[in-house]
């Protein structure tokens, strides 16, 4: 009798939780991330930041260029007038402040990499925390992102946009 009564009830408790999944249908949301980092705060003044990195990176070059160009058309002018050991030396010392110039743009390249990093990957951070926070707090089973190109179809009127959740978590108008 008590089996019977066991069997019963776990019979009623697996009908009502399969009601109850059947009746909670999956909510899907989208949200097209990269309009949601430009529209943070964060991402202005970091662009900011990198592009006055950009330019005294460029300066330094600039200079070296400009200190290179009036050696070498020093050289020129002057190399008929120089000894043989002479022209050597300045020779060389044109290879090498060429290839001081080439390892600068190598160097100032994976710099600015560095700085893009570093600037930028604070904010994809806090828009990434934001998203999935919205996503738990409001039960979606799945959030796609527009915005990366993987995602060829989906139906507007069953995929909620939490981008408007997206910018109020973050605190954007």
């Amino acid at each position: 009798m008590k089996r019977l009564i066991g069997i019963i009830a776990l019979a009623i408790i697996v009908s009502l939780a399969g009601l109850n999944v059947k009746a909670q249908a999956p909510k899907f949301g989208h949200i097209d991330s990269e309009k949601l980092i430009q529209a943070m705060p964060e991402f202005d003044s970091a662009t900011v930041k990198l592009e006055k990195y950009r330019k005294e990176l460029l300066n330094a070059l600039e200079l070296m260029t400009v200190e290179f160009n009036n050696k070498n058309a020093a050289y020129e002018k002057e190399s008929k007038n120089y000894t043989d050991i002479v022209k050597q030396t300045k020779e060389q010392e044109l290879v090498d402040m060429n290839k001081r110039i080439g390892d600068f743009q190598t160097d100032a390249q994976n710099k600015m990499q560095q700085k893009q990093v570093e600037l930028f990957q604070p904010v994809y951070a806090k828009v990434d925390k934001a998203i999935k926070d919205v996503g738990k707090e409001n039960s979606f089973f799945y959030v796609f992102d527009v915005s990366k190109g993987t995602l060829l179809y989906f139906d507007e009127t069953k995929s909620t946009n939490i981008m408007p959740l997206a910018k109020a978590k973050l605190g954007i108008k």
